[in-house]
């Protein structure tokens, strides 16, 4: 087995590390303590073709491979992880969809600008009775003579309140059953349709650089063309492309991990305390020396499933795997980091509280760890 990356592998990862270094890193701070969203970085990150790594030159991408894809939102999400979300939703997730799921004409109208960077995607599957429990949508989508009406709630949306955003890709019930769930469909809803309207920006612990919002469809008209795929099977095509953000997910936690292991190994090193770098001491080697154990395996996992899935095979284990181990591993690499910088870690102005925020949530989007446990406890004939 050759664990080697491809050189076209590494040149992107090279590529997104300095970026991310030189650009995200230095305003990161800025981002989550103003709330205001960098769309000056987000257009440089288009400019360099992120948002279209996985997808064919001919719908607006550089025809790359999802391996690529992955170690892009790695290195972006060491940065700031909340740019490695919207690579996540727009890329992962969206453009995707349209991608598999899309006719020709939804592709050239749509995901040609999202693969360019020019516009940006959202996905709305949560509502406020469907979470973990996610085909129980109740947003319903009823057809007219010239197109569907929609009403409904979605929520926890992530992107679609970037004034870039231009759709918002959802599940709703097409056909009501007796007993049971009914027929969900997916849809493509522009931002300016009649009836769309964004609801409330909540306030987050953490992530203040995504643009994370209620949405309300009151009457929203679109055309029968904005039908997606198969009407009926529309709630299976969004889990398809979630095995996909789930495997993102475990990319930008192995980010939030390894920008964790950085400044404190830096921090180790500078900070004396009994007339020694704090970094002598066994207590605080051990705990750098498993957290970098815990980043190797998490990298490669999510490499794994990747890899998996470039090659055209099944990787629902390998995918949940991966996004299980990564987001818990995140969470305690970012308290371990906190613990390490002792009451300086606590304080915002240090990186590491930054990340401890951010680190609880990856445990959470994409399903949470105890749906990933469901998942594989299926894939194991339970």
């Amino acid at each position: 087995m050759n664990f080697d990356l491809k050189e076209e592998h590494g040149m992107i990862r090279d590529m997104c590390r300095d970026f991310s270094r030189e650009v995200i890193a230095p305003r990161a701070e800025e981002i989550e303590r103003t709330w205001e969203y960098p769309y000056d970085i987000i257009a440089q990150m288009a400019d360099l073709g992120m948002m279209g790594i996985p997808i064919e030159a001919e719908y607006g991408g550089s025809g790359g491979d999802w391996v690529g894809m992955h170690l892009c939102i790695e290195e972006v999400s060491r940065g700031d992880v909340t740019l490695g979300a919207l690579l996540d939703v727009t890329t992962s997730v969206v453009a995707q969809e349209l991608d598999v799921f899309g006719t020709e004409e939804q592709k050239e109208k749509w995901l040609i600008p999202i693969a360019r960077g020019e516009k940006i995607g959202a996905f709305g599957l949560t509502e406020p009775d469907a979470g973990s429990d996610a085909g129980s949508v109740r947003t319903s989508a009823v057809a007219e003579a010239d197109g569907w009406v929609i009403n409904g709630t979605k929520q926890f949306i992530t992107n679609i309140g970037l004034d870039n955003a231009s759709l918002i890709v959802i599940t709703a019930v097409t056909k009501k059953a007796r007993k049971g769930r009914g027929r969900i469909s997916t849809f493509i809803v522009p931002k300016d349709s009649p009836g769309f309207s964004l609801g409330k920006r909540y306030e987050k612990l953490g992530w203040h650089g995504a643009a994370t919002h209620e949405v309300i469809f009151d009457d929203c008209r679109i055309p029968r063309d904005n039908l997606l795929g198969d009407p009926a099977k529309g709630f299976a095509q969004h889990l398809a492309v979630l095995q996909t953000g789930r495997i993102s997910i475990a990319a930008m936690s192995v980010g939030v991990a390894q920008a964790c292991l950085d400044e404190s190994l830096r921090y180790a090193k500078e900070r004396v305390q009994f007339g020694k770098p704090i970094g002598s001491f066994q207590a605080v080697q051990f705990k750098l020396a498993d957290l970098s154990v815990a980043i190797e395996l998490a990298r490669n996992q999510y490499l794994k499933a990747a890899w998996l899935k470039d090659q055209g095979r099944k990787h629902t284990f390998e995918a949940a795997t991966a996004k299980l181990f990564a987001s818990e591993m995140a969470e305690k690499a970012a308290s371990d980091a906190v613990q390490i910088h002792g009451g300086y870690g606590y304080m915002a102005e240090y990186p590491v509280s930054r990340y401890y925020k951010a680190a609880k949530v990856l445990q959470i989007v994409e399903g949470t760890s105890e749906v990933m446990r469901i998942v594989l406890s299926r894939e194991l004939g339970l």
